[in-house]
């Protein structure tokens, strides 16, 4: 477990991305989006983050440190590209903070939060408990347009009709993932690390106030 588990995640994160837009990928690559240069760069921004995850979280397994440390730099151009164009299309796209929708709201504070949670795995490079966790939940924190598709790509709306039940589902296998972490945690450290606290505590707060902002 303490060997694969963040390895597993990684990939599994990757998998769901490919899900979530494999119209654009593979059964609709004709769709409107797939010409438009601000969805073109930032989806390219947004594989390469989670390719790098499991590539970076492999290297780790094998104790290939110093390859890990070169390589950092790719993650790190790779997480400013996925902010600087995730931030343009929300200026681009939505007009008015109160024409957004809660989970509009939700994912432009998660990627405040990416981006703050990358810069502290950063600056915590030299600290692999924290710097891994950082890193992990800063992916968690993008995860929300990609579950949100990757559900309607392998049919939930077809059992699941009632929103409600959506919205409780969605947050349900989102949660999931940090409770998988509290889970790894307790199993190796025989304790929950701080930063996963944070983490998931920063997580709790940005669904409160995009409720009752």
């Amino acid at each position: 477990m303490k060997r694969y588990y963040f390895l597993v995640t990684s990939i599994l994160l990757l998998l769901l991305s490919t899900v979530a837009f494999s119209d654009n990928l593979i059964t609709d690559v004709g769709q409107k989006s797939n010409s438009d240069p601000k969805y073109i760069i930032h989806g390219l921004f947004c594989f390469a983050w989670f390719f790098i995850l499991v590539i970076q979280t492999n290297f780790i397994r094998k104790a290939d440190y110093k390859t890990h440390i070169k390589f950092g730099i790719a993650g790190l151009s790779a997480a400013v590209g996925v902010f600087l164009t995730t931030l343009y299309i929300f200026v681009v796209i939505y007009k008015g903070w109160d024409n957004m929708s809660y989970l509009v709201k939700a994912n432009r504070f998660f990627m405040l939060g990416f981006a703050i949670l990358v810069t502290l795995g950063y600056i915590n490079r030299s600290q692999s408990s924290r710097h891994k966790r950082f890193m992990y939940i800063a992916t968690l924190y993008m995860l929300g347009p990609i579950l949100d598709r990757a559900m309607g790509r392998l049919s939930f709306d077809s059992i699941i009709s009632n929103p409600d039940a959506w919205d409780a589902t969605f947050h349900g296998i989102w949660t999931l993932f940090f409770i998988s972490l509290f889970i790894y945690d307790q199993a190796i450290l025989k304790k929950i690390h701080p930063v996963t606290y944070l983490g998931f505590a920063g997580y709790c707060i940005i669904w409160i106030l995009s409720i009752i902002a």
